[in-house]
């Protein structure tokens, strides 16, 4: 028969517990029934979760583990001993963490504990590195960690992209695709990702004047890529920006420097000029131009007038030239053809039964040749 002065309590297999007398710990109480003293007051027990293995498990009162000297206390007693594990990770130190052979957790630095039996725990400790994690198992560590906010910053760099690494302000790695782990607390770390493929920047239409003084809007299309990721993210804060504005001014040079009429007529070596101007400061800015054409030269209303008036005019003339050149060319056969027969009678003779034949073909024709030919016999007719 229990005394009012005692009671008993039961642990579970997946349970222990630290009993306390008058705020000291006294020992760790597995799994069974336990009788302890009900009375005096400062008999207390604090129970804890083991699946959870580690000492900030505690289901009941305050969190015993959660205080740093409180730990200390139970280590410096030596109430754990056998049944808890402890760690101490320097503050060059980091440590990964297994449960039952799968990745829990990373640790920073400070003193742990964990309770030993009911999960397996391995502690892997990792000299802190300002470069990049290296470790067998890395892809599941970054997997874990890429959803927390702990000790390992993820950096996600997708194909066709680089990535460069800077910490506290210094470019530390460039990383090409892949996943990647840094250890935080070492500094400032930030990743700029830089994208490799080919971008394309319409170059809006601006008010530009001819040489011959003429005010015209042009639009231009310009593909780039980046060839050198440092040099671009170090010249300028936004490469594309700044390559756009050096467009709009080589624009405004090369047409500033052709009359209207050539940059109608030849926009290909336009577009050259433009590429070649704009190409120089590109390279300069870790850039390469890929293409440059000219798309679109719109005209004031009452230039589109003047100029559709004089190609009317160009067409009229080049009509009335090409009808004079074939009036000519005729005529020219026509005198051809005569001094031919003038200097060969019997051609002269040929032609003229042709002649004949032709009039046959119409009409019912008896025609009488003498030695004179039909020539003659015409002209004495006459």
């Amino acid at each position: 028969m229990l005394s009012i002065f005692m009671r008993l309590t039961y642990i579970q297999t997946a349970q222990r517990a630290v009993l306390y007398r008058n705020g000291d710990a006294v020992r760790v109480l597995t799994k069974g029934w336990h009788l302890l003293p009900a009375w005096p007051l400062p008999y207390r027990v604090e129970v804890f979760n083991i699946d959870a293995p580690w000492l900030d498990g505690c289901t009941e009162g305050s969190n015993l583990a959660a205080s740093g000297e409180e730990l200390d206390r139970l280590l410096r007693r030596g109430v754990l001993g056998g049944h808890a594990e402890t760690v101490e990770i320097g503050d060059d130190e980091r440590a990964l963490v297994w449960v039952d052979g799968r990745y829990s957790q990373t640790l920073g630095p400070g003193r742990y504990a964990y309770w030993l039996g009911a999960t397996e725990v391995r502690v892997e400790r990792c000299e802190l590195s300002a470069g990049r994690i290296a470790h067998r198992q890395i892809a599941i560590v970054l997997e874990v960690e890429s959803g927390r906010r702990g000790l390992i910053q993820v950096a996600d760099v997708p194909s066709e992209n680089l990535a460069l690494v800077y910490r506290n302000g210094e470019l530390l790695e460039t990383l090409t695709a892949g996943r990647y782990g840094y250890w935080l607390g070492l500094g400032r770390l930030s990743v700029r990702l830089v994208d490799l493929r080919e971008q394309v920047l319409d170059i809006a239409g601006q008010e530009l004047m001819t040489a011959d003084k003429v005010t015209l809007r042009l639009n231009a299309t310009l593909g780039y890529r980046v060839s050198n990721a440092e040099l671009a993210q170090q010249v300028t804060q936004e490469p594309d920006q700044a390559l756009y504005r050096e467009a709009q001014l080589a624009l405004r040079a090369v047409v500033g420097s052709k009359d209207l009429e050539t940059l109608l007529a030849d926009r290909e070596s336009v577009a050259e000029e433009l590429a070649s101007l704009v190409a120089d400061r590109a390279n300069s800015m870790g850039l390469t131009v890929t293409t440059l054409g000219i798309r679109d030269v719109v005209l004031p209303g009452e230039m589109k007038t003047i100029l559709n008036r004089v190609m009317e005019a160009k067409r009229a003339a080049e009509a009335n030239l090409i009808t004079r050149r074939e009036e000519t060319a005729a005529m020219r056969s026509q005198a051809n053809t005569a001094r031919m027969l003038e200097s060969n009678p019997t051609l002269m003779r040929l032609r003229e039964l042709e002649v004949l034949e032709k009039v046959a073909d119409k009409a019912n024709l008896q025609v009488v040749l003498s030695e004179g030919g039909l020539t003659d016999r015409l002209m004495k007719l006459v």
